[in-house]
């Protein structure tokens, strides 16, 4: 093997003599490095999440050997987006086969795809891989929506003329500027300023709003209603409550007799117990004869009431006795297990005497019957009489 001979050197085809020209010549290669250009043309790029972003870099032919590629931030925490060898599942080239465009998609953006993305060309050495030069950078924004609103109330029910918070949030939005409304029953309502905070990923905040809201008997059918207003939604995102979730009514206890006393003696009495005007429907009704609870069957259903309230009659039947005189019934009853409320209804019984009339007849309040005004004149009468024939009899024996 020998060095190329003239012969030789004429043979080769006139590309590869060029070649080789420029590969021997300083000059002609710093010709071609001063005159190559790599343009990104966009500054700031806006975005919604879901959407697909399409960044911009074109090149001149006239460059060094080595890649191009695309960061996303520069110095040691930048990221490669994309370059010619390796796979990027959301990232591909519009030109794959052309060595001027380098122009990218990123499909199915997020919110933490935002950032600075660079198109950098690179350089081939002996000594390695280096920046060869690199565009101004595009600064992306992702405008992300935000989530559903969900709203929250209080982990246990509340009276009426109770004030209870209510919280609604939302979250994963950018940018960060948002509103929140409260509305119940379609009216707004005031409330606290809501808190924005850094979300869950880069370039994304979450947001909390609270209301207090005082409690009424009416709410049983009301709605509380968290409205939430960001740039990137055509129309505000709204999330519910319904109060009666959060509401307690507690029931009114009232227990009827039927016939009121005083009761003749075995004569069967119908206790009613009236429970009105509950919410939720959940109660459990007992009865108690001086304290011992006695058998009363199961007491229906509660039924609603146009209000949305509930109510339910329970019965018991007592007969009444001698030995029941005096006797106290009580209706108990526990509501949405909360303490019991309680009815009362005292048996009072009329005994018959021997003579007609009644010796132990008495009424609720306990008035004898000794009380009736032609009785006390009758005693009088009788006590007059019989003063009159004593002083008869005293001055008989004084004759």
């Amino acid at each position: 093997m020998g060095s190329t001979t003239a012969p030789e050197m004429r043979a080769m085809p006139l590309a590869c003599l060029t070649l080789l020209l420029l590969h021997r010549s300083p000059a002609a290669g710093a010709q071609v490095v001063q005159s190559f250009k790599l343009d990104q043309p966009q500054d700031k790029v806006s975005v919604t999440a879901g959407d697909t972003l399409t960044l911009n870099c074109t090149t001149s032919r006239d460059g060094p050997i080595g890649p191009v590629k695309w960061l996303k931030g520069w110095g040691s925490e930048n990221e490669t987006i994309y370059q010619q060898t390796g796979t990027f599942p959301r990232v591909m080239r519009i030109q794959g086969v052309s060595d001027t465009d380098f122009t990218i998609h990123i499909r199915d953006v997020r919110p933490e795809d935002a950032g600075t993305y660079y198109c950098v060309k690179f350089e081939k050495s002996v000594h390695g891989v280096s920046v060869f030069q690199h565009g101004k950078g595009t600064e992306v924004s992702v405008y992300a929506k935000p989530s559903s609103p969900v709203v929250s109330g209080p982990e246990s029910r509340a009276g009426p003329g109770q004030s209870v918070p209510f919280t609604c949030t939302a979250g994963g939005f950018f940018p960060r500027e948002i509103a929140v409304k409260w509305l119940k029953d379609g009216a707004q309502i005031s409330a606290q300023q809501p808190q924005v905070t850094p979300g869950q990923t880069k370039s994304s905040y979450d947001v909390s709003s609270t209301v207090s809201v005082m409690l009424q008997e009416g709410d049983v059918r009301s709605q509380l209603e968290c409205e939430v207003h960001h740039r990137t939604l055509p129309a505000p995102l709204r999330g519910s409550f319904q109060l009666s979730r959060a509401l307690r009514v507690p029931p009114s206890v009232q227990v009827v007799a039927d016939p009121p006393s005083p009761v003749e003696v075995n004569k069967t009495v119908n206790l009613t117990c009236h429970v009105k005007g509950f919410y939720p429907g959940a109660v459990a009704v007992a009865w108690l004869e001086n304290g011992m609870e006695m058998s009363a069957g199961s007491a229906p259903p509660p039924s609603e009431t146009p209000r949305g309230l509930f109510e339910l009659r329970s019965l018991v039947e007592v007969q009444a006795t001698e030995e029941r005189n005096g006797s106290v019934f009580t209706c108990r009853v526990v509501h949405d297990a909360q303490g019991p409320i309680n009815g009362t209804s005292t048996l009072r019984i009329a005994v018959p005497a021997k003579d007609g009339l009644s010796d132990r007849s008495q009424t609720d309040n306990g008035v004898s019957i000794l009380s009736s005004p032609g009785l006390w004149l009758g005693i009088l009468l009788e006590k007059g009489l019989l003063g009159g024939f004593l002083f008869f009899l005293f001055q008989r024996g004084r004759a």
